[in-house]
């Protein structure tokens, strides 16, 4: 404790070593730890990440706690973040020894929602690769982040624990898990469909299939050559 009643002042890279050596601690135990690791000052870059980051920072609520939430995801204080169907959990460190653990639950996205978009995306969007890029027409960039019927959950979506002391519904830990989330998806799109309950490999084989159906319409022939499941998936990398 300093002068004053203040806490001691910690520089970034002290935070940074910190954060490594409980990184390290917590992999002698489980050696399948995912921390998230920020390089360079943009947390997200590509389209799946920064639109999701946009979506958090649209959240008032939020507003007074996500600027340390951003501090802490950048300093690696998110030394584990799972992303599983509906739900992430992590562990952060925080100004206890021990890190805190969050559990973020999120709603599956309403079908009603996911069909409409699938509706007016058919045949608009050239392959799966440009969904997963973020590489689309601006009309659907502003489809998918609207705040009513997008595909981005919206705060009442969202529910939050985290084993801190602190009172707020939404601690500078949850904040930097849903940053780290972003960061996450910058590296993985497919973990969006994942955490919204979205089946992504049918939605892939239904655009495989309209793509070589019109490719067969368009060589004015029928083939009876039929791709398997599997082969399907494993042709893309899936």
């Amino acid at each position: 404790m300093s002068f004053y009643g203040f806490g001691e002042y910690i520089t970034v890279a002290k935070k940074k070593e910190n954060a490594q050596k409980s990184i390290e601690k917590l992999r002698k135990k489980n050696p399948n730890i995912s921390p998230v690791i920020i390089n360079g000052n943009a947390i997200a870059k590509k389209w799946w990440g920064k639109a999701w980051n946009t979506n958090l920072e649209s959240y008032a609520d939020l507003k007074n706690r996500i600027g340390r939430g951003r501090s802490y995801v950048r300093h690696g204080a998110v030394l584990d973040l799972q992303i599983k169907t509906g739900q992430v959990e992590a562990l952060v460190q925080g100004s206890s020894s021990k890190p805190y653990s969050v559990l973020i639950q999120i709603d599956e996205l309403d079908q009603g929602k996911w069909t409409r978009v699938i509706e007016i995306c058919n045949h608009r969007i050239d392959t799966m690769e440009t969904l997963i890029a973020g590489e689309f027409p601006k009309e659907f960039d502003e489809l998918f982040k609207e705040s009513k019927n997008g595909l981005f959950p919206s705060l009442k979506e969202i529910h939050f624990q985290c084993s801190c002391p602190d009172s707020a519904v939404v601690c500078k830990h949850i904040a930097a898990v849903l940053y780290g989330i972003g960061a996450r998806l910058d590296n993985d799109p497919i973990l969006f469909f994942k955490l919204r309950n979205i089946d992504f490999e049918s939605l892939l084989k239904k655009s495989i299939e309209e793509k070589m159906k019109s490719m067969l319409q368009n060589a004015d022939k029928n083939s009876k050559r039929v791709i398997d499941e599997d082969e399907v998936f494993d042709l893309f990398g899936i």
